[in-house]
């Protein structure tokens, strides 16, 4: 039987957390060899962006490892996020996002088109994380939603920061 992430206790939800992380930068690495096959340069940008997110994803997944660690020391837990009926931070290429010159109706650079796309998995995490602190009434879940929010700010403002100093963003084509 499925379970909503918000029904785990916190030694679950930091567990599955890692999962989330460990599982993010696989998809991005993935996605990264797919675009380095390609090999035109307009790929390369686009695998080099996906490369540097596997890469963030793993350090965000050492980071909650090293938390679990600090916590529970090396208590098992068999819940995996398989086990969810949430769909948490999972990155996708929809609608040819990073094929085509425009993400949501926007003319984009290739590397803006894929940094657009980490975006907005980072964003819906951050929007999870949050709207799970604002219902959550358990103190320590509470604090590890924090963290796990706030982690993700930092991935948005990241983001968005990479983004915005990118040449289209100032007007130098």
């Amino acid at each position: 039987m499925k379970v909503s992430f918000a029904s785990l206790d916190p030694q679950e939800a930091l567990h599955v957390a890692i999962f989330i992380e460990e599982r993010n930068a696989e998809i991005y690495h993935r996605f990264a060899e797919m675009f380095s096959e390609f090999r035109d340069n307009d790929s390369l940008e686009i695998a080099g962006v996906f490369w540097e997110m596997a890469s963030a994803e793993r350090e965000h997944s050492s980071r909650l490892q090293q938390k679990y660690t600090e916590q529970y020391g090396n208590a098992s837990c068999a819940l995996t996020e398989e086990d969810l009926v949430d769909f948490i931070e999972v990155p996708r290429l929809e609608r040819g996002d990073v094929f085509g010159e425009t993400f949501a109706g926007k003319k984009l650079a290739p590397r803006e088109r894929a940094l657009q796309v980490a975006l907005t998995a980072e964003r819906d995490a951050q929007n999870f994380y949050s709207n799970l602190l604002k219902t959550t009434q358990d103190n320590t879940l509470r604090t590890l939603y924090q963290q796990l929010a706030e982690m993700e700010d930092d991935h948005v403002a990241f983001l968005e920061g990479r983004l915005a100093s990118s040449p289209t963003n100032q007007g130098t084509c």
